[in-house]
């Protein structure tokens, strides 16, 4: 009998993680405005604890990529796919191989407009977030997210402009929460790896330059919940999702590939144990 209800529990949880799998959708392809359809890993449809979370959103109006194509940004073609599916399929495998945590090798697209799925992903990632453009009713579910323990991290956007659009954009979320530079002692660069040696992460398109846009200087900014919790990562000025992207690439500067994984990682650790 005791042992039968020490594996009580074990069945409830068990039960849960079936029940939560079955509300899930499905991974999904879709189609990228860099790099078109991409073929998929062999071990695609092997499930996993962790997969790479990508955010959709539609076009805001500054997006470089609106009117060239001509269709709808929840079927691809569509600013949110930059880097895709390279940079989440490399970070994946990075994931991998630097901890314990059993990732899926292929990401998944999720959609604030879609029901509940959002809830299903522990962490969220969007990219070029200076020119996206949700709206008031994904602002509201994105918070809900949020402050239910989800994990939001924002990346590649550069300069004056697309800070004003992004801050403006998370009053939508956020109306009452500061945007505030992360310390260096906060946990969130100390999970994994000690990060208190950061610098700008260049994009594969800007490194004859050094920046792009006025974004000189690396920011590493966040919003807290009531607990001190980091619910939103900020990297201002620096592109991470590239130094995933072109990992893999010798061009590519290894310094940056280094740091970005590193930042990937810690935060993904931070996401699933705060």
């Amino acid at each position: 009998m005791k042992r039968l209800n020490a594996l009580w529990p074990l069945g409830i949880a068990l039960i849960f993680v079936a029940v939560l799998c079955a509300f899930q959708r499905p991974f999904r392809e879709y189609p990228s405005v860099e790099y078109g359809w991409q073929p998929l890993p062999p071990d695609w449809r092997e499930p996993a604890e962790f997969a790479f979370a990508r955010l959709m959103y539609p076009p805001g109006p500054n997006d470089g990529y609106r009117g060239r194509f001509d269709g709808d940004w929840r079927k691809g073609l569509s600013l949110w796919t930059q880097d895709y599916p390279p940079a989440d399929r490399n970070f994946s495998q990075a994931l991998r191989r630097l901890t314990r945590i059993s990732v899926r090798s292929v990401e998944q697209s999720v959609s604030l407009d879609d029901g509940d799925e959002v809830y299903n992903w522990p962490w969220l990632y969007a990219v070029q977030v200076g020119e996206w453009g949700i709206t008031p009713a994904e602002g509201k579910k994105l918070r809900d997210y949020l402050l239910r323990g989800g994990f939001f991290m924002a990346d590649d956007f550069h300069g004056t402009e697309e800070w004003e659009v992004f801050e403006k954009s998370m009053k939508l979320v956020f109306p009452d929460r500061p945007i505030v530079e992360i310390p260096d002692n906060d946990p969130i660069f100390h999970t994994v790896f000690d990060l208190t040696q950061r610098y700008r992460i260049t994009g594969a398109e800007h490194l004859a330059l050094g920046y792009k846009n006025n974004g000189k200087v690396a920011h590493w900014r966040g919003i807290y919940d009531d607990k001190g919790r980091v619910m939103v990562a900020i990297s201002f000025n620096s592109d991470i999702g590239d130094s995933w992207e072109w990992m893999n690439d010798p061009r590519y500067p290894e310094k940056f590939s280094d740091l970005g994984i590193r930042i990937g990682v810690n935060y993904v650790v931070y996401a699933m144990t705060h």
